[in-house]
């Protein structure tokens, strides 16, 4: 039996205190950027931090209060340079969309309290719920707008990672993570049986596009790792020709790790975070692949009975116990460090320390329908060229922790907070 992922209906003093913790932990990450680096990019594939400033209040304001509400134009000019982001291929893309004349940051400011004004008006008095417009349905602009902006919160952390040291100021209560013991190598068989990918509108008050409609699969029996492959286990790979991850630095003949906020000495035993691409590697390498989006959803929500569940834990609400998510820390922590989010059939850290790499290509499900609030944000990526990502990484918001939660990068994308394991049939 499928359990229902259940979210909160709607509340506005509810959706008010979302919108300014969002609001709030925007502000907070800005303001670790050092002003001469406010304009600088250090992930070359994406804008720097004065657009995602801007940004984030923009779409609030442009989804919310100008599409749905009618509400008159703050600044045009504003609102169309911080409409969207960017995902270019490669970094001759990325060059095209180059800019230099950017706002000063306090204009920034004073755009941003004017479009938070008015999205907090329309939180507290307007009618959220109007089943005639699919934007206004089940609050539907209201939870666009206020999932939209933690998934910001990732990508700009990723930049925040790859800022020069002296370029950004490191939070005062920053912990470095700490190695441990390494966890002994296992795998697991996860039987044959059946997986729901997705969901169903009438399941959850809110869910993206690329969500639906949920379905059922058969999966085949499979071997899974336990864990993650882990640094050490990287290195072993890299001895033999393989590539070097993007998170590590070489340093005194060997290698140190390069956490949010240092460079440290290389955590053996956490898991490794390279692209999809060198993913694959390596799992060839090992004579072994990578699992799919269905047998990430066998390993991580079925039940040796034949069930499912909305967690690998079990139905309970996420909690930091069940792993490194929703900025309990900024890092990747050693493999094995939550041993109470382990999924039914034995597979540790399914959520949280890292998002999972899977083989399967980002693509819309049977019954797909744009996003009535957003109708680009999936449809543009169904490319081929992105693969899906499940689970949650150390600073994926909990409110994106549901079963049917999908994320995608491109292959070769370097930057993002992601492990994998291996399986075999």
């Amino acid at each position: 039996m499928t359990t229902a992922l259940a979210q909160p209906a709607l509340d506005r003093d509810r959706f008010l205190d979302w919108y300014r913790r969002n609001r709030s932990r925007s502000r907070y990450l800005f303001d670790r950027v050092v002003p001469s680096a406010y304009e600088s990019r250090p992930i070359p594939l994406r804008h720097p931090t004065v657009f995602y400033e801007g940004h984030l209040p923009a779409f609030s304001f442009n989804k919310l209060a100008y599409e749905t509400f009618g509400r008159p134009p703050i600044d045009l000019s504003l609102q169309t340079l911080f409409e969207r982001g960017i995902d270019p291929s490669d970094a001759s893309s990325a060059a095209a969309a180059k800019r230099t004349n950017w706002p000063a940051r306090n204009e920034v400011w004073e755009f941003a309290d004017k479009c938070d004004a008015v999205v907090e008006d329309i939180l507290r008095h307007e009618p959220l719920d109007i089943k005639s417009d699919p934007r206004k349905e089940r609050a539907h602009a209201a939870w666009t707008i206020l999932e939209h902006e933690p998934m910001h919160h990732e990508t700009y952390a990723y930049i925040l990672h790859r800022m020069p040291l002296a370029n950004k100021i490191r939070p005062d209560d920053y912990a470095e993570p700490r190695d441990a013991e390494h966890p002994a190598l296992r795998r697991v068989e996860i039987p044959e049986g059946f997986a729901t990918l997705g969901t169903r509108r009438a399941e959850i008050p809110f869910g993206w596009d690329n969500e639906f409609d949920g379905h059922r699969v058969h999966v085949d029996r499979f071997e899974c790792d336990v864990y993650p492959v882990t640094n050490r286990q990287w290195m072993a790979f890299v001895r033999d020709g393989g590539p070097v991850p993007s998170f590590w630095v070489e340093a005194d003949g060997g290698f140190k790790l390069l956490t949010a906020w240092a460079v440290l000495p290389m955590l053996e035993a956490a898991p490794v975070w390279v692209s999809n691409e060198q993913a694959r590697q390596y799992a060839s390498w090992a004579g072994r692949r990578l699992m799919s989006e269905a047998e990430f959803h066998r390993a991580a929500f079925g039940t040796p009975d034949g069930g499912e569940q909305a967690y690998p834990w079990g139905d309970t609400a996420p909690a930091h116990e069940h792993g490194n998510f929703d900025f309990q820390t900024w890092d990747v922590a050693p493999a094995g460090s939550y041993p109470a989010g382990t999924s039914a059939f034995g597979v540790s850290e399914l959520i949280g320390n890292g998002w999972e790499h899977t083989s399967t290509p980002f693509m819309p499900f049977a019954g797909f329908e744009p996003h009535a609030s957003y109708p680009q944000y999936s449809a543009d990526f169904f490319d081929g060229k992105h693969y899906v990502v499940k689970g949650a990484s150390p600073v994926t918001a909990v409110e994106h922790i549901r079963r049917s939660f999908r994320n995608w990068y491109y292959g070769d994308y370097p930057y993002l907070y992601a492990k994998f394991r291996t399986v075999n049939d």
